[in-house]
């Protein structure tokens, strides 16, 4: 939505979730749990009314371009904050291997794979914020209620089974994004 002179973007809060804003902080509480997210209030104003967020763009003329795109960038990430703590976020992802078996371990708050490529050491990945993830066989599911979370966790997992100083086209085992059901 957006006025004349100035661009307002309305998220309505879906049932069972709770929005609060405390300076340029806003937390959104669901039954999964919170989510918090800072937004740069130079730009943009966020207020709530009533069952609905309003996200107002900064009105004045060099800036407003910069604030109108800044307003829906926060605007799509309330949306995913409201989804996530009423539905995990999830993705899952596959080992593949074609000479050594990859034996994928979740200890604590890190991912480590081990035998890939037949290195004798294992890589260790952090799981990033509150994400958790499971492994059964040879699925790897990360899911959470951040989904800003859960992608940097999957993309540091993918990063992880990198070839190293090897042919990329060759060497492929790794674990990959899948569409396992």
């Amino acid at each position: 939505m957006s006025t004349e002179n100035n661009v307002v973007y309305s998220v309505k809060i879906p049932e069972g979730r709770e929005v609060m804003i405390e300076g340029d902080v806003i937390t959104v509480k669901g039954a999964l749990g919170t989510n918090s997210r800072k937004f740069n209030d130079a730009l943009v104003s966020i207020t709530k009314d009533g069952d609905a967020v309003t996200i107002s763009a900064l009105n004045e003329k060099k800036l407003r371009k910069k604030a109108a795109n800044t307003a829906n960038a926060i605007r799509k990430e309330i949306e995913n904050d409201m989804k996530g703590v009423g539905e995990h976020f999830e993705i899952m992802m596959e080992t593949v291997f074609s000479h050594f078996p990859i034996t994928v371990e979740v200890k604590d708050r890190e991912v480590n794979i081990k035998n890939i490529f037949g290195e004798r050491f294992q890589r260790v990945i952090d799981i990033v914020g509150s994400t958790k993830v499971d492994v059964k066989d040879n699925v790897v599911k990360v899911y959470g209620i951040s989904r800003d979370d859960v992608s940097q966790t999957a993309a540091n997992i993918r990063k992880g089974c990198k070839a190293h100083n090897k042919d990329e086209r060759i060497f492929q085992d790794g674990v990959y994004y899948s569409i396992v059901e």
